[in-house]
């Protein structure tokens, strides 16, 4: 089991309506270009719906600010994500899971503490969970199992499925940054090699803890906005007057320096996996763009 002791309530994977930005969407109640967007996203058929999925996915709730358990520091974290990336890829899963997987792994750690020779096997469970949600075609427990090198059984991955979905209350729905970073970058018209550059830096944000507090509509415009001005992009960015510059400004430093910090130990699996030709050797540019040519303020 994962032997944790709960810290408080349990904390909801999604809590929609996030009264901050919910008091900024009757000025967006038909934001422009849409439709086009939906459709651009294969969403053809769901235009009566349009508002609705705007407001599900751009208005979502972050975690609470709440500290790690004292048994797991920032870096502990971000080398249990790093393994999930390699994971990840290795299984071919879709990019949802991912985002899903370590959604989940936050909320855990905001309620309850974990041991630290546990925290793999956490992270284990909550892609175990969202492979579930997300996938159409589960990987076998005993293979997940043998991924951890004989850390933990199929037993305790069973019991620990069990412990995540109870303390978190079966809340499992959360539309996450990248179905948001879709959307934004439809309604900007961005272009694909921007669109790359953005999913890169929004990956890079899985690994700082931090990133667990940033509203998921915040941290894709931050990863949409840096990727624009870092090809050169005229203006402030691509923006659909959600997020000042203020708010994103941070985000996008914090990003940039992930970019530039490169392949380092514990935290290189973004980077290698953004380096493949498959992906257009996207890590390698940003750095060198970032380098030579560093975006100014937002």
């Amino acid at each position: 089991m994962l032997e944790s002791e709960p810290l408080g309530a349990p904390v909801p994977a999604c809590r929609s309506g996030s009264p901050r930005l919910a008091e900024r969407l009757p000025g967006l109640s038909e934001p422009p270009g849409l439709e086009e967007a939906l459709s651009t996203l294969g969403l053809e058929g769901e235009r009566a719906y349009a508002q609705d999925i705007f407001t599900e996915v751009m208005v979502c709730r972050a975690l609470p600010r709440r500290a790690l358990p004292r048994t797991v520091t920032p870096e502990m974290r971000a080398l249990v994500v790093d393994w999930l990336v390699q994971v990840h890829e290795y299984l071919g899963l879709v990019g949802d899971t991912l985002y899903l997987a370590v959604h989940l792994l936050d909320s855990y750690l905001c309620a309850c503490k974990v041991r630290l020779r546990r925290l793999q096997l956490l992270g284990v469970a909550c892609l175990f969970v969202a492979c579930k949600m997300e996938e159409c075609v589960l990987p076998e427990s005993t293979s997940l199992c043998l991924l951890g090198a004989g850390s933990f059984s199929r037993a305790e991955l069973l019991r620990a499925e069990r412990r995540l979905l109870s303390r978190l209350d079966f809340r499992l729905h959360h539309p996450g940054p990248l179905p948001c970073l879709g959307l934004q970058a439809a309604l900007a018209g961005s272009n694909p090699q921007e669109l790359l550059l953005a999913t890169y830096f929004l990956e890079l944000s899985l690994l700082e803890a931090e990133a667990a507090a940033w509203e998921p509509g915040r941290r894709a415009a931050a990863a949409l906005s840096l990727a624009h001005r870092v090809l050169g992009g005229t203006g402030s960015g691509p923006k659909l007057a959600l997020y000042s510059s203020a708010e994103l400004g941070a985000l996008e430093r914090r990003m940039a320096r992930a970019a530039l910090r490169g392949p380092a130990p514990g935290r290189a699996a973004v980077f290698l996996k953004y380096a493949r030709p498959q992906r257009q050797g996207t890590s390698l540019t940003a750095a060198r763009l970032l380098r030579h040519h560093p975006p100014g303020p937002p």
